[in-house]
């Protein structure tokens, strides 16, 4: 993806801090983690700590606890002489992740099936239902709110705590790249056909086929992401 120009000014607001009752750092983090999922803020795009302060109307000190934060994730990249700049994946590094992702997306879904309890399944259904229903809508918030979701009952039903510590070390690289995804059109609506698929599975008690519709459907993301991110480097 093409970079924005460092002089060029943010593309996006700060009408929703203050607007909940959460902790000021947290709500900021919300906002500039949200702009990077949804390219508001581009990949390669400097993070300018005074353009921040002015931006978001905040201090200083709560700029930097937020770069710090969102470095940690994975989003943010402090670069030497350069500062902190949005994370831009090369498509190495987003192929290595697609293909950690698959194994261990896979066995989730195996482990779900083995073990997880009959609310657990109904959750994951009633978070593809609205998959389905955010393909079709224009608000990519929206859609990957409904992918957390879906993955977070997957993890959570799986019952394995060691899974869950793994994934959640790569969560953040791997929404940028579920975001990218996305953005493709036609994308929304294939990649909830295809974990209906894997839902369908699940229902049916058969944790193979679940896991091969699970590594289907990372595939093609892969193949769509790859694709976006080779087109803009």
């Amino acid at each position: 993806m093409a970079s924005s120009s460092p002089s060029a000014g943010p593309t996006w607001t700060a009408d929703q801090i203050g607007r909940v009752a959460a902790p000021l750092r947290e709500q900021v983090v919300d906002l500039v983690r949200d702009a990077i999922l949804g390219f508001r803020l581009q990949p390669g795009q400097r993070l300018v700590e005074r353009e921040l302060v002015e931006q978001l109307a905040v201090s200083r000190a709560t700029v930097r606890e937020v770069l710090r934060q969102l470095a940690a994730e994975g989003l943010v990249t402090v670069v030497p002489q350069r500062g902190a700049i949005v994370t831009a994946l090369s498509p190495d590094d987003a192929a290595d992740l697609y293909e950690m992702r698959a194994p261990l997306e896979a066995l989730a879904v195996q482990r779900f099936v083995q073990r997880a309890a009959p609310e657990h399944v109904a959750a994951l259904r009633a978070a593809v239902a609205e998959i389905e229903r955010t393909a079709e809508s224009a608000d990519p918030s929206a859609q990957l709110r409904a992918k957390d979701r879906f993955y977070e009952v997957l993890f959570l039903g799986s019952g394995s705590e060691p899974l869950q510590q793994t994934v959640a070390g790569l969560q953040a690289r791997v929404r940028l790249l579920r975001a990218t995804s996305l953005s493709e059109p036609g994308r929304p609506r294939e990649a909830a056909a295809e974990l209906r698929a894997v839902v369908d599975a699940v229902e049916a008690g058969d944790a193979d086929r679940a896991a091969a519709a699970c590594v289907h459907h990372i595939q093609n993301a892969a193949r769509t992401a790859l694709a976006r991110l080779r087109t803009d480097s």
